[in-house]
């Protein structure tokens, strides 16, 4: 790639980042995503997180994405993803997703959870976040 077309992308992205909005430091506190206490994995390798939900105001698209960490501190799976409602009432969600065989085992692990909505701005979808929850789950066998 040549010189030219390298600083150009690079400073192309760097005004798309300044340009985009900045975040809201914190939620809206009616705002809630919580992940239930125990969480399943099976045979092969499925694992479904559960947990409930609350947003307002939503104007895109709004989803309740989950992941959890794996045996090593770099390792991340994403567990599906489960599109929310927003009209202020506590809704439940569960999401499901399958991971390599073997790179999770019943007993504790940390799972995130995170309500999020695609808002475009300037004609780009970004990413507006209405509330996140990280815990300490069981995994059981099921």
């Amino acid at each position: 790639m040549p010189v030219r077309l390298a600083l150009t992308a690079a400073a192309g992205a760097a005004l798309f980042l300044l340009a985009a909005p900045a975040l809201p430091a914190s939620a809206d506190p009616s705002e809630t995503v919580t992940v239930d206490p125990v969480g399943r994995i099976a045979e092969d390798g499925t694992v479904t997180l559960s947990g409930t939900y609350r947003c307002t105001g939503g104007t895109g698209p709004v989803f309740v994405s989950s992941s959890v960490d794996g045996r090593s501190s770099s390792e991340r799976y994403g567990i599906g993803g489960t599109r929310a409602e927003c009209d202020g009432v506590e809704h439940h969600w569960e999401n499901t997703g399958k991971v390599t065989s073997g790179a999770l085992e019943p007993g504790a692990i940390h799972v995130e959870a995170t309500l999020m909505e695609l808002s475009l701005q300037s004609g780009l979808p970004l990413p507006r976040f209405h509330a996140a929850q990280q815990q300490d789950i069981t995994l059981t066998k099921g």
